[in-house]
């Protein structure tokens, strides 16, 4: 036996609910020819009655009372699984991956999330911790659907790349320490120093800031956490070369005296995912979202 249609279950549970064909006809703008038909159909391949016809009104048979109750549900769970389907198209609902650095999340991820559960609550965005290298990566190989990275990187084929924001880099310095207000290479050069792993940008951004007034110092530590590094800073343990990702940061925070670099040095921040017209409706809210919080 052949698979049941939901269109003629669609018409035998309308002309239970109206009790005629001529007005299932009606409500379902078909012709009468074709709901007569939708029922023999189904008469057809069940090898039962399934309407009494009699009198002015049409009813379900013992059979045809049966199907309906069962057909009931299949239609509500056609119907909820079509809507669901819409929903995700239309960015309504779905997950999305995020990949991006612990300052992002610290600083400035939050305020897109609350917005994002605000505004589309039914969007889970899922954020794994990942340096720019490794979130670049899953990009390529789809295992994420959107990465906020820091620039420059090298261009990869099937993702577009958008510079996000610009945060200025600075030194950010134990409160007891004698420091001038501007923090030049090699004034930093000759103290203790706390920096990011080697494999990071940050790290890389940092050392070309050295080596271009001929120095290239050595950290007493080396971590990826920035509020770790700041704790060590106001220890004492050491000067630390990070982004200032909160406006208005006070000069001088928990201990520690947050100073402008000479030269000045900034970390470039880009979103980077894969071109719109290829995902799905909720990682385009993500992006819609995001760069409602691009800085201008």
């Amino acid at each position: 036996m052949r698979e049941l249609n939901l269109d003629q279950l669609r018409t035998l549970v309308a002309i239970t609910d109206l009790g005629t064909f001529s007005a299932a006809a009606r409500a379902l703008h078909l012709a009468q020819p074709t709901v007569s038909l939708h029922v023999s159909e189904l008469e057809s391949r069940l090898g039962a009655s399934l309407v009494v016809r009699g009198g002015k009104n049409v009813h379900p048979s013992a059979a045809g009372a049966l199907l309906v109750e069962r057909a009931r549900r299949l239609l509500r769970d056609a119907d909820d699984a079509v809507d669901a389907v819409k929903r995700h198209v239309e960015g309504r609902t779905g997950r999305v991956r995020l990949g991006t650095s612990t300052g992002v999340v610290v600083y400035l991820l939050p305020q897109v999330l609350q917005s994002m559960e605000r505004t589309h609550p039914g969007i889970d965005v899922e954020v794994r911790i990942l340096g720019s290298g490794d979130t670049m990566e899953r990009l390529s190989q789809g295992t994420l659907d959107v990465g906020l990275v820091a620039t420059p990187q090298s261009s990869q084929r099937g993702l577009v790349m958008t510079h996000w924001r610009s945060d200025p880099m600075m030194a950010f310095v134990p409160q007891s320490w004698q420091a001038p207000k501007r923090i030049t290479p090699q004034w930093l050069a000759t103290r203790p120093l706390i920096f990011n792993d080697a494999t990071t940008h940050m790290y890389r951004l940092t050392m070309a800031w050295f080596a271009n007034a001929g120095f290239t110092p050595r950290a007493r530590i080396e971590l990826n956490f920035t509020e770790a590094m700041k704790s060590l800073v106001a220890a004492g343990y050491g000067a630390a070369v990070l982004p200032l990702e909160q406006t208005g940061q006070p000069a001088i925070q928990h201990g520690v005296q947050v100073i402008p670099l000479r030269p000045a040095l900034a970390r470039h921040t880009s979103v980077v995912h894969r071109p719109a017209a290829t995902v799905d409706g909720a990682t385009r809210k993500l992006l819609q979202m995001l760069m409602q919080f691009r800085q201008a």
